[in-house]
């Protein structure tokens, strides 16, 4: 029998393309899995970090500092080796960040993901509540990718927030891509200019220049 419309008309269903559902963002059991076959690598691992969608990566004993005295500018053009400096707190010591201050962090894992397989870093929302902000824009992990991610730490508070190596630092969903990557990252033809990074890695900016010329 038809259904019946608001105006007691027969209503016909459309015909939709059959859909094949696809699991998206991976599950516990699913991370544990590509751990357990190889395919998806963080180093070192802990089996309690995983969470019911995401897995918990913790910080590593090494910054990236700006020093705001070397250049009277920043330029993406320009490669500024100079901009930044590599600070280790002491054993057991904290890294203080300032309020108002910017700096790079790296994961204590290196990660490794294959060509099937992307990651968005997501900020733990306990570290959130207090001022942290671990990442600016670069929360996208691409598959193919292997190495430390790097953090972009901030302090939105009005006090200092002191930075534990080996703390929780964020949490790496990790999503199943529809169809392997043809150019995973790492690839001669995509340019990746972080394949492999170790520790906070500075900008490559200037690596994208110079731009091609705007003209139509």
């Amino acid at each position: 029998m038809m259904p019946q419309g608001y105006d007691n008309f027969p209503v016909s269903a459309p015909r939709w393309p059959a859909i094949t559902l696809v699991r998206v963002l991976l599950s516990d059991r699913d991370i544990r899995a590509e751990i357990a076959g190889g395919r998806l690598g963080l180093e070192p691992f802990q089996e309690n970090l995983i969470q019911p969608s995401s897995i918990d990566v913790r910080l590593d004993g090494m910054f990236r500092v700006f020093n705001n005295t070397r250049y009277t500018h920043i330029d993406p053009a320009q490669r500024q080796d100079e901009l930044t400096s590599l600070v280790e707190p002491a054993p057991g010591e904290p890294f203080v960040l300032h309020p108002g201050e910017f700096v790079l962090g790296s994961t204590l894992e290196v990660c490794s993901l294959p060509d099937d397989l992307a990651g968005r870093l997501e900020g733990k929302s306990s570290l959130g509540r207090l001022g942290l902000l671990t990442h600016s824009t670069a929360g996208f992990i691409d598959p193919g990718f292997s190495g430390h991610i790097t953090l972009e730490l901030s302090n939105v508070a009005n006090l200092p927030i002191t930075l534990w190596p080996g703390m929780k630092i964020g949490q790496l969903c990790l999503f199943r891509l529809t169809s392997p990557a043809e150019n995973p990252y790492g690839s001669a033809s995509t340019g990746s200019k972080y394949q492999g990074q170790r520790g906070p890695t500075p900008s490559k900016a200037y690596l994208n220049f110079p731009l091609p010329s705007l003209d139509r």
